[in-house]
């Protein structure tokens, strides 16, 4: 049996990769005589960008930029296609892994180092850039990248707004004189993980806000400061940042992009399949094994397993899905997809301790899967 072994990140645990070698390790300790593939995906969150460049064998440039709060960082972005298309992973630079617990404060932290990160790349001569979204600290709707390109954010007097997006507020233009040209030569693909638009009750201030440090009464002023430079940049563009799907990724900044710098905006798992030959790899697979910290409803709606698990079954492939967390009761949407879904926690444990046992609990469930396998 030949097993394509392809899980997402265990969010906080594991990522990609530590968890495709987990379940690998698992199957080579069972009694399962079997081969495996490991092929670690990403959806657009976290790591996604150093899949892709790992998997179309590319290049890393480091580059010193701007975290959320305007300290200097090293940071780094990918080339492939022999440096025709930089790979950029905004957690890199606007992550929120930079900051600590007590530093988080969506109203003041900025994507302007993701900008500076696309300055540099464009400074390569790219003629493309993929962006992947997930994992950032920020909620103000790319403003922070667009001014690392030029843009100009003004108040009713024609002066600069300081403090980014909390300033929004007070905005009453965007000045697109000074962006940099090189900018609209280029291809731009944002690959987002969630289906959440720009505003509203599902928005990125009232979902995001919160997971991002925003208190109680911060998240109204983040709503309205989106608001407001949703209502500019309608008028800047003709582009509505609060009707294109997907447009509340990463605070807002996929909105943001379509809005001003016509970025294509793509499913996260449905692209990095596609740009990393995933079909290829399924050719030769008896069996699929995918997971994530959890499975559920939601992973119907984008999420990287369930990009696994359609193409395997679109080529009759079974799929087996692992996760921490999985419904308690049968669900007709996942079954369609999973032939198997199961638990890796191995006794009741609070959040905290079963994630420490992730590694663990991974190698163990798949050499039980394995030697169920191997039962004649």
């Amino acid at each position: 049996m030949h097993i394509l072994i392809a899980p997402n990140a265990f969010k906080n645990s594991l990522d990609a990769s530590a968890a495709a070698d987990a379940i690998e390790d698992g199957f080579l300790k069972s009694r399962l005589s079997c081969s495996c593939e490991r092929f670690p995906i990403g959806d657009g969150g976290d790591g996604t960008g150093k899949l892709i460049v790992e998997k179309c064998r590319g290049v890393i440039v480091n580059a010193e930029v701007s975290d959320p709060l305007g300290r200097k960082i090293p940071s780094s972005f990918g080339l492939i296609d022999n440096g025709k298309t930089a790979v950029i992973e905004m957690a890199e630079a606007s992550g929120i892994r930079l900051l600590s617990q007590e530093e988080l404060n969506p109203l003041y932290a900025s994507s302007f180092g993701t900008g500076e990160l696309i300055s540099h790349a464009l400074d390569e001569g790219v003629t493309k850039l993929v962006i992947t979204m997930g994992g950032s600290a920020t909620v103000d709707g790319a403003t922070g990248i667009l001014k690392a390109l030029g843009v100009r954010f003004l108040d009713a007097e024609g002066i600069d707004l300081k403090e980014l997006p909390a300033g929004l507020i007070a905005l009453e233009r965007a000045d697109l004189s000074g962006l940099d040209r090189r900018i609209m030569d280029c291809e731009i693909v944002v690959l987002c993980d969630v289906e959440n638009t720009l505003l509203g009750d599902r928005g990125s201030a009232t979902v995001f806000g919160p997971q991002k440090g925003a208190s109680e009464k911060d998240v109204p002023l983040l709503e309205a400061s989106l608001g407001r430079l949703r209502d500019v940049a309608l008028m800047t563009t003709g582009k509505d940042m609060a009707e294109v799907v997907s447009g509340g990724t990463a605070g807002g900044a996929a909105a943001g992009l379509y809005a001003f710098l016509n970025a294509k905006l793509v499913n996260g798992i449905d692209y990095f399949l596609q740009i990393t030959d995933f079909d290829r790899a399924l050719e030769n697979a008896d069996l699929v094994v995918t997971g994530e910290g959890s499975i559920d409803e939601q992973t119907l709606h984008g999420k990287g397993p369930f990009g696994v698990a359609r193409r395997a079954k679109e080529s009759g492939i079974p799929v087996i899905g692992v996760a921490g967390k999985i419904p308690l009761e049968s669900h007709v949407g996942l079954s369609a997809y999973f032939d198997v879904l199961l638990s890796i926690g191995n006794e009741p444990a609070d959040v905290a301790s079963a994630m420490m046992c992730t590694k663990d609990n991974l190698i163990r469930t798949s050499e039980q899967i394995g030697n169920l396998l191997a039962i004649k």
